[in-house]
């Protein structure tokens, strides 16, 4: 090979090397000079990133909007004085003294608090075994402020979810969504008010409510360590802190505290391991209460189970309380009245029909069918309703719609809803012939294809328990900001469908009493304030096995309807009594005990 030859295959690597090197250095520049706060497509802010790699922080509020009940206590946003710790109380081990001084007002041995010490690599609160921050009293914050162990400091922290906090399915959760920021927030981030780690709403209200309890800023303690996590002089702890009168926004449901405390307790000293229920104001149709289990544990939130789901507003087949809807249809259409006679042998003869009471009722009127529940009577019935008519009169009590509290056009947000992933229900499904007698009648009992919410069970015993009246159904009442004036009061919007005329709905109340009174709840004729109601007993299929569904719906008090209620009890065994009217009974009588007990200490 030539000499020549050589050297230009040189030059060319050369070439090739100083190409690459050039590259390479411009686009070390380009990074250091110019894409500094927004590198990458992710808009990556170096500069915060290497502040954050020096920085021991510890958040003490997130700065995000407060949720209250009704009254106004809080629902989100426990308080506390927790114990922070900063790795620099490693210089401070050996002062022994100080660290059993520390063990003693922590109600622990000189032993653990130094093992607590010696064992912090980040700054952060003392916590249990569960990751719960603990809780300081005030003299035992007062006595480690008193002893000035340097890296130790009482402060005041805001936990977003208390430890027995109540609604969870209700308020929903946080967390971290890259993809849901992208999909929904994205002129956030443009904005730079969200950054795709920010923690957002994920269900419930803190997702649906996303952009009003969006925080203006974090409160938080920090300070500066270099690359071996010693404290850098001359930079102190510092305090950051958001100082704005009106921001963020906070909610005040319509959530009654002592009503939910009754209705979840309930639940938990129920075998009722699938369920859901809740309380409407008659008069407003405003949710006083709601549960739903499993219970949501944030901490632990996993999509591909369902514990996250509001069962409160998901459909399930609702079996016989459907027969409320029939009998509305029957009587206001006047093809059939309260005394009119049907024959009950057990079952119908054709498609595999029966009654839930295989030896028949024999002779019986539609008010003792509406009471007994008999499957042949309302065969009969629904057949001389029809379809069409069905539908109406589910439509007219507020069923086969989403009843939640929406409008077109919200602020910015387009159709808001107060509810999230609320159900709609149906009453027959897509494409199928309606006017078969055969899926009519089993349309008729609330089997087939019917499906509605516990949330919608509960508003139909509020329409007829309201002499027909009927509304959304609202879990907000406003949006308010931080100095407590209001930035806007959700009214009072009208649901589809006409009303149901008071005389209907005064003899579906007598319908209901009796079922209460001589029919299959009669377990709640002793309750402290009188009950009036419908039992629902739903076949369903889970995983391959026959299980049932218990329903419960009704009002109290009777005379005066305050409270309408559903219960809604899932996969229980095919025999054995009805699960959630025993709930029923169980949770009106420690409330009426309960507001007994108000009354007197008033």
């Amino acid at each position: 090979m030539s000499l020549n030859r050589k050297k230009r295959r040189m030059f060319i690597v050369l070439l090739l090397f100083t190409f690459l090197y050039t590259g390479i250095i411009t686009r070390l520049a380009w990074i250091q000079v110019i894409a500094t706060r927004s590198f990458s497509v992710h808009n990556v802010d170096l500069v915060e990133r290497a502040v954050a790699q020096r920085r021991e922080k510890i958040v003490l509020n997130t700065g995000r909007g407060m949720i209250y009940d009704r009254k106004g206590n809080p629902l989100t946003g426990d308080e506390q004085i927790g114990l922070a710790i900063f790795p620099l109380v490693r210089y401070s081990l050996g002062d022994s003294g100080k660290v059993g001084k520390l063990g003693q007002i922590l109600g622990i041995t000189k032993e653990e608090a130094g093992m607590l010490l010696s064992s912090v690599k980040h700054a952060g609160f003392w916590q249990d075994k569960d990751g719960n921050i603990i809780s300081l009293r005030e003299d035992q914050a007062r006595q480690i402020r008193e002893l000035n162990l340097s890296g130790v400091v009482p402060l005041p922290v805001t936990t977003r979810y208390p430890k027995n906090w109540l609604a969870r399915h209700v308020i929903g959760y946080i967390g971290q969504n890259p993809k849901l920021i992208q999909e929904k927030y994205q002129e956030d981030v443009e904005a730079g008010v969200l950054k795709p780690t920010s923690k957002v709403g994920i269900a419930g209200l803190e997702r649906t409510f996303q952009p009003f309890l969006m925080g203006v800023g974090e409160t938080s303690v920090s300070y500066y360590v270099d690359g071996r996590g010693n404290p850098l002089n001359g930079l102190d702890v510092r305090l950051q802190k958001a100082d704005n009168s009106f921001y963020p926004l906070t909610l005040v449901t319509t959530i009654d505290t002592t009503i939910q405390e009754q209705l979840e307790k309930a639940f938990d000293s129920s075998p009722v391991r699938k369920g859901a229920a809740v309380v409407l104001d008659v008069e407003t149709k405003d949710v006083l209460a709601m549960v739903s289990r499993p219970n949501l544990d944030p901490s632990k939130a996993n999509t591909a189970s369902d514990a996250w789901r509001n069962r409160a507003i998901k459909q399930a087949i609702p079996g016989s309380i459907f027969k409320i809807v029939v009998a509305a249809a029957a009587l206001e259409e006047g093809v059939v009245k309260p005394d009119d006679h049907f024959t009950c042998k057990g079952n119908l003869g054709k498609y595999g029909f029966s009654c839930w009471k295989k030896e028949g009722h024999g002779d019986i009127t539609f008010e003792q069918a509406f009471a007994q529940s008999c499957n042949i009577a309302f065969a009969e019935i629904v057949k001389k309703v029809g379809p069409e008519k069905l539908q109406q009169y589910a439509v007219k009590l507020g069923l086969n719609q989403q009843i939640g509290w929406e409008k077109l056009p919200f602020y910015k947000l387009g159709k808001f809803r107060q509810f999230d992933s609320e159900d709609r229900g149906q009453v027959f499904a897509h494409d199928i012939p309606v006017k078969d007698e055969g899926i009519l009648i089993q349309t008729g009992i609330g089997q087939r294809d019917v499906q509605l919410t516990p949330m919608q069970a509960a508003n139909m015993a509020a329409i007829i328990a309201s002499g027909g009246k009927k509304q959304k159904v609202r879990v907000v009442q406003s949006v308010n900001y931080q100095n407590g004036t209001t930035f806007y009061r959700f009214e009072d919007r009208p649901l589809d469908g006409a009303d149901i005329s008071p005389a209907t709905a005064s003899t579906l109340r007598k319908f209901m009493e009796d079922v209460v009174d001589q029919g299959t709840a009669t377990i709640l004729k002793r309750l402290p304030w009188k009950v009036a109601g419908k039992s629902g007993t739903a076949q369903t299929i889970v995983r391959d096995e026959p299980k049932n569904n218990h329903w419960f719906v009704g009002y109290v008090p009777r005379e005066k309807p305050r409270y309408a209620i559903a219960v809604l009890v899932e996969e229980q065994p095919t025999t054995g009594m009805n699960q959630a009217t025993k709930l029923f009974g169980s949770f009106i009588t420690d409330l009426a005990q309960a507001e007994q007990e108000k009354y007197k200490q008033n």
